[in-house]
């Protein structure tokens, strides 16, 4: 299972086209993880994660994760509309979602998974340029979004969570590469 986590614009879509494009499609599976949906919504965070992890013998891809979950969802304090107990909704969330993180990859471990975390860093400055590039590039026109932009005024919320996240969840059984 080879996870990518980045700030947008920061190549996860053109890493996994690169990387993988020497690898049989019939053996890989690509998923992406958007905003869930209310489905998913009504299960605990990483239902929707559990149901796409590979088979044995095959690669996964997620283009972000279940670390969604302890970065966007901090970063905009969504956690309320995760539907758990209030008793649980408290201070020591973040730190108790970093341990069941860590559980989860550890009981893939036990069960034949390897799980590799990429985090690929860009500056803000990076972004912007690359942002600017999808207008000016046709074939990219359709990767930018206004909301992108508006995302860029939590940059330094996302850095303290990206590092946090990163430093609480890098184990000898998942590691995460910079």
């Amino acid at each position: 299972l080879i996870i990518f986590q980045a700030m947008d614009a920061a190549g996860k879509d053109s890493t996994i086209k690169h990387v993988m494009s020497g690898v049989n499609p019939q053996g890989t599976q690509v998923f992406s993880f958007k905003q869930p949906s209310a489905e998913e919504l009504d299960h605990g965070y990483l239902w929707r994660i559990a149901k796409a992890v590979p088979e044995r013998g095959r690669i996964g891809i997620y283009n972000r994760s279940h670390y969604e979950d302890v970065l966007v969802v901090r970063v905009h304090d969504l956690i309320k509309c995760q539907k758990i107990p209030k008793k649980f909704d408290n201070d020591g969330i973040w730190r108790k979602r970093f341990s069941q993180i860590k559980n989860f990859e550890k009981y893939l471990y036990e069960n034949g998974i390897i799980t590799i975390k990429f985090f690929l860093h860009i500056s803000k400055d990076e972004q912007r340029k690359r942002f600017l590039r999808r207008l000016d590039i046709p074939s990219k026109n359709w990767k930018f979004s206004a909301a992108d932009l508006k995302e860029r005024e939590y940059w330094e919320d996302y850095q303290k969570c990206y590092e946090e996240a990163i430093a609480a969840t890098s184990t000898d059984y998942a590691p995460w590469y910079i």
